[in-house]
């Protein structure tokens, strides 16, 4: 026979983390008008999230909440959450599979971008999947939003603290920029 406070706990633990995955999808539900369903955005100049590191996505929420990251959208849409909910927010996109965006790139960009990615590559990956838990997936990642992402590291009015990725911007030409945001858009894995 078994004891009916054990029961009670699991049924207890049970719902808790049922509760946990509702509220976590219902927070989603907010991101998904233009990051689209599971964070995979149709829109080439906004980001797909889902699939992104746990670490990564939690802590650009956490640097919008907290105004070490420019964005009057995001800072809006995420200042109002906990660090709890942000934290599940960034574990539920984590979980979706990540979907690299179709588009078409011009070859002959993608040719150069190969060439330029290496300057990327040390942190991103070669082809844009770093997969260490921490730096964002790219490989497919909209080519448009990733020339917004550069420019806006190339701006020093724009307050953004990964200094690496600022110092590797600035380097780039714009053509550089085309070329190189081809590459990694036309990357599938």
């Amino acid at each position: 026979m078994l004891n009916r406070s054990v029961v009670g706990m699991f049924l207890a633990g049970f719902l808790c983390s049922a509760y946990a995955d509702d509220s976590a999808e219902a927070l989603a539900e907010t991101c998904y008008s233009c990051h689209g369903a599971n964070g995979v955005s149709v829109k080439p100049d906004i980001p797909s999230i889902g699939g992104q590191p746990e670490t990564y996505i939690k802590r650009v929420l956490l640097e919008w909440k907290n105004g070490t990251r420019h964005s009057p959208t995001m800072a809006g849409m995420v200042g109002g959450y906990s660090e709890e909910q942000i934290g599940m927010l960034a574990a539920h996109f984590a979980k979706k599979p990540w979907v690299p965006a179709q588009q078409n790139v011009d070859a002959s960009q993608v040719e150069l971008g190969r060439v330029v990615s290496e300057r990327c590559s040390g942190c991103h990956g070669e082809t844009g999947a770093a997969n260490d838990g921490r730096t964002p997936n790219i490989n497919g990642q909209w080519a448009q939003y990733l020339q917004l992402e550069l420019n806006e590291y190339r701006d020093d009015s724009e307050p953004l603290p990964n200094k690496q990725m600022r110092k590797v911007a600035k380097k780039l030409s714009e053509e550089e920029i085309k070329a190189v945001t081809a590459f990694f858009a036309s990357q599938s894995k």
